[in-house]
């Protein structure tokens, strides 16, 4: 009967135990795992918190830098949310302690650069958020750690340089936001062990140039956004070698040069039933001047004929300046042989 009293008050202690472990500025709940610190105009990590915390919410305050093991004493996390914050730094080691940690949201901060040591720790995140900071490029170390990794989200930075193996370590990655963002080309090599991705945003960059085998090692991709670039043409074999059961592919909004060639790789395109180009009907035409503005699916009909004319006005004009040419030789050759006949005879004559 005793026990009966005294297991509420067990409780109750060591509720006000865990509690007494929670900062003035957080919300912290045991029963969830919580700490909630959003919107507590906080400018540095707060100094005490459970350390059992699994989920802690740090986002919309005033924090500038990320120390060295800044979570030490909440090895626990699972997922932690840094967003909307003004973090320029995140310090080698940053989150090294949080070796269960699986989803870390960076968004909407003032990253510009990532060191060699930023995923130290982190082999089990999943998710990793980092959309809408001042990334500018992305090399070998930036992501080295991260195998497990299945989601990452780098949208709305200015990244304008990837480097060969930036993902190199990625070969679980499944879905990558890349858009909006300043790259112009996609090198061979770039995408080389990403061989479970399965969505790619590359949406709203300076695209112009994809070199043929850039896309080849996406073996899962079933979705390629390149909408809104500055491409003019395509090579067929670009997207042939895009080996996969089923890949979808957005291509509007881009500057087309349309042309005879273009209709060509798009006609080849069509008959390949493992790629579906799900915006052909909206791809509409820049170049040349006479022809901008107009649908694509307008005009593909015409560009060859078009082209075929041209040719065979220019064979027509080449046989005519032959046969010419010919008429001419044989005038010339009837008047010789008539000049050296009418010689002939009056050497007979004389």
């Amino acid at each position: 009967m005793r026990l009966l009293w005294v297991i509420p008050l067990l409780v109750e202690a060591h509720n006000k135990s865990f509690l007494h472990h929670c900062a003035t500025d957080c919300n912290c709940q045991e029963e969830l795992r919580t700490a909630n610190c959003s919107q507590a105009f906080l400018r540095l990590l707060p100094s005490q918190l459970p350390p059992y915390t699994e989920h802690l919410d740090l986002s919309q305050n005033q924090l500038t830098h990320i120390p060295r093991r800044a979570f030490q004493t909440t090895r626990r996390l699972k997922t932690l949310f840094l967003n909307d914050n003004n973090i320029s730094s995140v310090a080698d080691g940053a989150f090294s302690p949080l070796e269960g940690l699986l989803k870390l949201d960076l968004s909407r901060n003032r990253i510009a650069a990532l060191g060699e040591g930023f995923t130290l720790g982190m082999g089990c995140l999943k998710e990793l958020l980092l959309s809408e900071n001042r990334l500018v490029s992305l090399d070998t170390h930036s992501f080295q750690h991260l195998d497990g990794l299945l989601r990452l989200n780098l949208s709305h930075n200015a990244i304008h340089l990837v480097q060969v193996r930036a993902f190199g370590c990625m070969g679980t990655l499944r879905r990558l936001y890349l858009d909006s963002n300043r790259i112009w080309s996609l090198d061979n090599g770039v995408f080389t062990t990403l061989k479970s991705l399965e969505v790619l945003h590359l949406q709203r960059n300076n695209i112009s140039l994809i070199e043929i085998g850039a896309l080849t090692p996406l073996t899962s991709l079933a979705l390629l956004n390149l909408a809104c670039n500055q491409l003019t043409s395509i090579h067929f074999k670009t997207f042939l070698s895009l080996h996969t059961y089923s890949t979808h592919i957005l291509l509007e909004n881009n500057p087309w040069h349309c042309d005879c060639d273009l209709q060509r790789v798009f006609r080849k395109l069509h008959s390949i039933r493992r790629l579906f180009l799900d915006d052909y009907h909206n791809l509409r035409c820049t170049e040349p001047p006479e022809l901008q503005g107009y649908g694509l699916t307008e005009v593909d009909a015409e560009l060859c004929i078009a082209e075929m004319v041209t040719v065979l006005i220019i064979t027509v004009a080449v046989v005519i300046t032959v046969v010419a040419a010919l008429v001419m030789a044989q005038r010339r050759r009837r008047k010789k042989e008539k000049h050296w006949t009418d010689g002939a005879s009056e050497l007979s004559y004389d």
